[in-house]
């Protein structure tokens, strides 16, 4: 499974971005999917993930603010980032194939990609 990531940048606050993650080597379709992030000196955290039926999980800190969907036939996941503040300032990465439980999403494997960086000035 390949992932690239792609999209981030330098936005002020309350700026929008859209993130995108294109996904080879596997069957897109049947995959879940999520977005995770992390910042300098933090821990790696799920941003927000889609299951293959399109069921979306966001972390507390996002929801109303980040909105995840996914293109089949593009084999691409894309973030949509509005109202960004300093906080959402991280190397946001994609990952492909984890597991569905408890209403979000779990990784599985190591595979991450290069990530994208969004930076985001006050």
């Amino acid at each position: 499974v390949q992932l690239q990531a792609s999209g981030g940048g330098l936005v002020q606050a309350g700026g929008s971005l859209r993130l995108s993650c294109a996904v080879s080597g596997t069957t897109f379709s049947a995959k879940a999917i999520g977005w995770y992030r992390q910042a300098p000196g933090k821990e790696r955290e799920l941003v927000a993930a889609i299951d293959s039926d399109e069921t979306t999980y966001y972390g507390d800190s996002v929801k109303g603010r980040f909105t995840i969907s996914r293109d089949n036939a593009e084999n691409t996941v894309y973030l949509k980032m509005n109202n960004l503040l300093p906080d959402d300032t991280a190397v946001y990465y994609c990952n492909a194939g984890g597991i569905w439980g408890g209403g979000r999403y779990w990784y599985t494997n190591d595979r991450w990609g290069q990530g994208t960086q969004v930076t985001v000035s006050s």
